[in-house]
């Protein structure tokens, strides 16, 4: 796989989005005024003080897909041109309220059903934040103690996870179910299993997300194999690295106990791509979706398709970027017939500000991640040159 033919990864992009593309990751190549400018956005959104007017045109436009579903149906469109397909997201985070539950509920339910009726969009998912208040994942997840009203809360989480793999279910569309803070895990990962086992009889519907910069998950994944296979279920899992390193590591100093976290990068790396040889080697009842930026594990899954003899559009293995992120990746596998999509972010300016914050530190973290980009649009921008 040559990752680095840039003429394939940009083509979806015109010069002046490559102009654009380059001006914003120079910005983010800024460690201190990332740092800076998220604190005055942060500030502004606490304040109420308008920012659509500044982040719709910048980081928005290039990482999200737009407000609503609707909205999304123009990059759709354009990366099912170029072999690519899109997983819409709704990236609203921090709302506990019962109003704002009922409509993250509501808002995937629409996904589900509009991935059922477009072919470019083949998984549905969502952030199990988004169904209930983040101390009941906690105080489950802890085994502690429920008082009468979060027994009722905690129930009425799983019975809207029920609803939504129900929904995809009955739609015959997969669903992913993101992967959070270590100490919300457990009870979500409960009840990702009672899904599996209801609604994955006959292949994988419902899929846990494994963070694998956790020294835990490696182990995690081969018993829920063990699980699956005891229970005659297929097992469906998603493979990231992780999002919350900084925020664990710290949390787990703060209150004394052993960081989930791995010791370093080359730990990470070895149990993902470990991970993905056990899939491999259990792929008769194991789906995998492997979302990564990370240009070896992807030709190493690539390999390991092609070592056991499989279809590179075979339906139980997926590859998955962020959108705005890696697409020198995403369009060369889809150029060369893997099955590919870019995660599609929507929702309101305000509400989606969480998660740009996130990409705009996780590209100023990860080691060589805006670099990389840059370079790889650079080198496309100056072979455009040299044609004209």
């Amino acid at each position: 796989m040559d990752f680095n033919n840039t003429e394939i990864a940009f083509r979806s992009k015109s010069d002046k989005d490559l102009a654009w593309a380059y001006f914003l990751f120079r910005i983010l190549a800024n460690t201190k005024l990332v740092i800076f400018a998220n604190k005055l956005l942060g500030l502004a959104l606490s304040l109420k003080i308008p920012i659509g007017w500044i982040v719709k045109p910048t980081v928005y436009k290039h990482f999200v897909g737009g407000e609503t579903i609707d909205g999304c149906q123009k990059s759709v469109r354009l990366l099912e041109k170029y072999k690519v397909k899109a997983i819409l997201d709704f990236s609203v985070e921090g709302k506990e309220s019962i109003e704002d539950i009922e409509h993250a509920v509501k808002e995937t339910l629409q996904s589900i059903k509009n991935a059922a009726s477009d072919p470019n969009v083949p998984f549905a998912v969502f952030k199990p934040t988004a169904f209930t208040r983040a101390d009941i994942l906690e105080k489950v997840s802890a085994g502690a103690k429920l008082s009468a009203a979060d027994k009722i809360e905690a129930d009425n989480f799983r019975k809207r996870v029920n609803t939504l793999c129900q929904a995809a279910y009955d739609a015959n569309i997969p669903i992913l179910i993101d992967a959070e803070d270590s100490w919300f895990q457990k009870f979500i990962d409960d009840v990702v299993t009672e899904n599996q086992m209801q609604f994955n009889k006959e292949k994988a519907i419902v899929y846990n997300t494994l963070q694998m910069y956790r020294w835990d998950r490696l182990d995690f994944l081969k018993q829920s194999y063990e699980h699956a296979k005891a229970n005659n279920y297929f097992y469906g899992v998603k493979f990231v690295r992780g999002a919350y390193m900084e925020k664990e590591r710290e949390r787990a100093k703060e209150k004394g106990y052993k960081s989930p976290i791995q010791p370093d990068k080359e730990s990470t790396d070895r149990d993902y791509n470990a991970a993905l040889k056990y899939c491999m080697e259990h792929i008769d009842r194991i789906s995998i979706f492997n979302g990564t930026h990370n240009e070896y594990s992807s030709q190493y899954l690539a390999d390991l398709m092609a070592e056991q003899g499989l279809e590179k559009n075979d339906s139980r293995i997926y590859f998955a970027q962020l959108f705005g992120m890696s697409d020198h990746i995403s369009f060369n596998l889809g150029n060369e017939g893997y099955n590919v999509a870019k995660y599609l972010p929507y929702g309101p300016v305000q509400h989606v500000m969480p998660y740009l914050f996130r990409r705009a530190e996780e590209n100023t973290s990860v080691a060589g991640q805006t670099g990389r980009e840059l370079s790889l649009i650079l080198k496309e921008r100056e072979r455009r040159k040299g044609k004209k």
